[in-house]
């Protein structure tokens, strides 16, 4: 049953992720067998043997990839065709949220077909070498002598027996784009492994654009025309049935005569052209959007070195659940951050929550004067830049009758746009599909409370006033705390309201019982489609994905719990 429920819920991906597959697979055969029987590649065959259909199999499998590599990280397409409900809706709407997972997988496929083409190319070399050194013998040594007499062209790249090849090659436009964009991939890829992004952010950042060289090295690379074949005027003249068997009398006025080669035309451009364009529109959009003012009306300083700023811009319109792009030219002219918004549409500002947790984080909380002494005089801030706002997963909340919110520390901060968002609906008496929300916050020090627990005071009182409070359910949990801090606690059990947050729901200390959670949910709502929403870790992130498959019900008229994960 856990096998349907989890077909069921990523049939989607599977599909996708299969056709891509196929896709590849099919590219990779079709052009394989069509180099192994293409007749004017019968001589070059004869040279380089089944290494020639292996290299231009994963050419074209690779130029495919580098076609699909930009398109999950062009944000405003990505947005604008989330925001195409006839386009895309239900299940194949979640797909949208997968976009860096797809980028991932597309990058996998680069990395295999460059090895491969790589690896095909070095016994191509090989075989060059041994064909101009004699020991090929026959056919092999006649072709590669190919091109030293008068009108003769030639197949073999290597024209001395006494050249070294790996230089001579390196030095021709193939070799030397070609080494670029190895070495340009090794470098973005390994660059964006995991304990490198953890541990620097910022040298993630600078060396993933080396992206830009390995696209122009890829598009230049096939103007070196190593691949050649037999051009269509020398196959007419050419009886290659009858004249590869008579290849010592090709110079000696016999019916054959000396067959004529040509390069391969370059075709990577022509695959990633299109891309590339709407790439270079997206910077062109961050360009333009960097230049337009942003007005910074508030600056606060929450405790746990949570920086907030609510801003202003003109013509600058969200949805909750977004998010958007954050530049400091002060603190580092390139880079660029996402931050979840925390306003509501309805308020007359926009407004993000920053934590100190790396490099760029620590320098900006700085710059704003967060988490430090208060300044002896009043100071300029300064400059930001937005770009933005961007979809998520967590715009989907709405679109559920029953919608399960968790976030992990400052993975609340998505959360705070949404509730507000409900509150608003809800006292515009707007009729909503959403009719119950439950709210999950694990934070592991009893400080970082303070900031968020004034909204969620806000939203109790006023709910409780409109008669709603039946709407929204929220479960705060407490993981870290000292002993002075335990006592405090017991001694205050039996008040009203909970000592940490003010709240009258008590928190709970510990680690939520999430498959009791499930469970409890699927009771309430047996016959519901239920959206979970979580910003946080991956580690927790893989648990509730689990959870998700386990109480789905295999009926279709059962309860069903569709899992989403902010992701930017």
């Amino acid at each position: 049953m856990r096998m349907r429920c989890w077909i069921l819920n990523e049939s989607p991906s599977i599909i996708l992720a299969l056709s891509w597959l196929g896709v590849n697979l099919y590219l990779f055969i079709d052009t394989f067998y069509w180099y192994e029987e293409e007749e004017s590649f019968l001589y070059t065959r004869v040279l380089l043997g089944s290494t020639l259909a292996w290299a231009r199999a994963s050419a074209v499998c690779l130029n495919f990839n580098c076609m699909l590599i930009l398109l999950p990280v062009c944000r405003n397409l990505v947005s604008f065709i989330r925001g195409t409900s006839i386009c895309c809706r239900g299940s194949w709407r979640r797909q949208l949220d997968k976009t860096l997972k797809f980028h991932k997988l597309v990058a996998y496929g680069i990395a295999i077909n460059t090895a491969i083409h790589i690896v095909a190319h070095v016994c191509n070399l090989e075989r060059f070498r041994a064909g101009w050194s004699g020991e090929a013998g026959g056919l092999a040594a006649a072709l590669s002598k190919l091109g030293d007499a008068p009108n003769e062209t030639y197949l073999n790249p290597i024209r001395s027996p006494h050249s070294n090849p790996t230089a001579e090659m390196l030095f021709t436009i193939a070799g030397v784009t070609g080494l670029v964009t190895t070495l340009a991939l090794i470098l973005t890829m390994t660059s964006s492994t995991e304990p490198i992004r953890q541990a620097s952010y910022e040298l993630f950042w600078y060396t993933h654009h080396v992206f830009i060289l390995f696209f122009i090295s890829l598009a230049v690379h096939g103007a070196g025309r190593m691949v050649r074949g037999q051009t269509p005027e020398s196959l007419r003249l050419h009886n290659i049935t009858f004249c590869i068997a008579h290849y010592a009398e090709w110079h000696t006025a016999a019916p054959c005569s000396s067959p004529q080669f040509s390069g391969k035309e370059p075709s990577a451009w022509k695959w990633i052209l299109g891309p590339v364009i709407l790439y270079a529109c997206e910077r062109m959009i961050r360009f333009w959007r960097f230049l337009q003012e942003v007005v910074i009306t508030k600056v606060v300083s929450h405790p746990s070195g949570v920086l907030e700023l609510q801003m202003r811009k003109r013509s600058f319109k969200m949805a909750p659940g977004q998010y958007i792009l954050l530049q400091c030219p002060a603190i580092s002219a390139l880079e660029w951050h996402p931050f979840t918004l925390t306003s509501a549409p309805q308020e007359d500002f926009f407004s993000v929550h920053i934590q100190a947790a790396g490099d760029w984080t620590a320098a900006l909380c700085e710059a704003f004067g967060a988490g430090g002494p208060a300044p002896q005089a009043p100071r300029p801030l300064p400059r930001l830049a937005v770009d933005g706002p961007f979809g998520a997963s967590l715009m989907d909340v709405f679109h559920y009758p029953v919608s399960v919110c968790i976030a992990a520390g400052i993975g609340v901060t998505p959360f705070a746009s949404l509730l507000k968002s409900v509150w608003y609906k809800c006292e515009s008496e707007t009729q909503l599909k959403l009719s119950k929300v439950y709210f999950y916050w694990i934070c592991r020090d009893p400080s970082s409370f303070e900031w968020f627990a004034d909204l969620l005071l806000s939203l109790e009182t006023r709910m409780s006033e409109q008669g709603r409070a039946h709407c929204l359910s929220y479960h705060i949990f407490l993981t870290g705390w000292d002993e002075n801090q335990a006592i405090y606690i017991a001694l205050h059990w039996d008040e009203n309201t909970d000592v940490i947050t003010g709240l009258k729901q008590k928190t709970f200390y510990g680690r939520p019982n999430w498959n009791k959670e499930f469970q409890q949910l699927a009771c309430n709502h047996p016959r519901s489609n239920i959206g979970v929403f979580f910003c946080g870790p991956r580690t927790l992130s893989k648990t509730l994905q689990s959870m998700c498959r386990l109480y789905s019900s295999a009926d279709p008229r059962g309860v069903h719990f569709y899992y989403n994960r902010a992701s930017f």
